[in-house]
């Protein structure tokens, strides 16, 4: 099933390891084979890796988009979820833990990717920054 991206004009976005930028005017791509691709709005920086649940998600990003050397970042994965499940007893956020890991395990690094993304919303909710609107990709300041 064909995946289609409706870009932003200027929008970036990351096809297989390469970074594209869409042109000034809104495009439409349509991919009609397996790729990985993640908006630039998803993509974290190395340097925000600074609370629990970034240091889930970025491991995850890392597999996502280099899935021939996942297994090199899989125990920092392991390691921080278990972590991280060890500090939380909200059931909801236990289950999208339990989620993550299980993609992982079956190699759908995307839909990993989006469970701890719900990770990291709900410690920024939980710390205030939703009103800040910080998300993984956005730069703060």
């Amino acid at each position: 099933m064909p995946l289609k991206l409706s870009l932003k004009p200027g929008e970036r976005f990351v096809l297989n390891g390469a970074v594209v930028q869409n042109g000034d005017r809104r495009g439409v791509l349509v991919l009609q084979n397996k790729a990985s691709v993640l908006r630039e709005k998803d993509i974290m920086q190395a340097d925000e890796v600074t609370t629990p649940a970034r240091r889930i998600y970025f491991p995850v990003m890392m597999m996502y988009l280099d899935e021939a050397n996942a297994t090199k970042v899989y125990d920092e994965f392991a390691t921080r979820l278990g972590e991280f499940m060890s500090a939380t007893r909200n059931p909801d956020i236990l289950a999208e833990c339990v989620a993550a890991s299980r993609h992982v395990m079956a190699r759908e690094y995307y839909k990993a990717l989006m469970a701890a993304r719900k990770l990291v919303d709900y410690e920024e909710q939980r710390m205030g920054n939703v009103a800040q609107g910080v998300h993984p990709g956005d730069r703060a300041g």
